[in-house]
């Protein structure tokens, strides 16, 4: 579980170097995967449920991404993790997540989304 933890947050965490130099945000990978540390049991299909820290991270990001180009970083930051085959998360989790913690995010999570799209 610690292992797949990590390799979620590496996966995210290596997009910072992909996007961080495009964008004109002050929202980053690291951010992204700071907030949604306490996710990643419930991103892997480990936990039934996202814990209270988890949704406290998520909201937080939520808040964080007060523009577009804010969005559309932190869009890019879940893209990277998606993409790496080594992080086990499930779409459906992923897709979930937001509103299993009670927060509106303005677009799907989903390895489907274009990120350019998001405002």
């Amino acid at each position: 579980m610690a292992r797949m933890a990590t390799m979620v947050l590496c996966a995210v965490v290596t997009c910072m170097v992909v996007v961080a130099p495009h964008a004109e945000a002050s929202m980053s990978c690291g951010l992204v995967a700071r907030n949604l540390a306490q996710c990643a049991p419930y991103l892997t299909g480990e936990g039934n449920a996202p814990t209270a820290g988890c949704c406290n991270g998520v909201r937080a990001l939520n808040e964080a991404a007060n523009t577009t180009p804010d969005r559309q970083t932190a869009c890019n930051c879940l893209q990277s993790a998606y993409s790496s085959d080594s992080t086990g998360i499930n779409p459906s989790n992923a897709a979930n997540l937001a509103s299993e913690c009670g927060v509106d995010v303005p677009y799907q999570i989903s390895p489907n989304t274009d990120c350019s799209k998001v405002h």
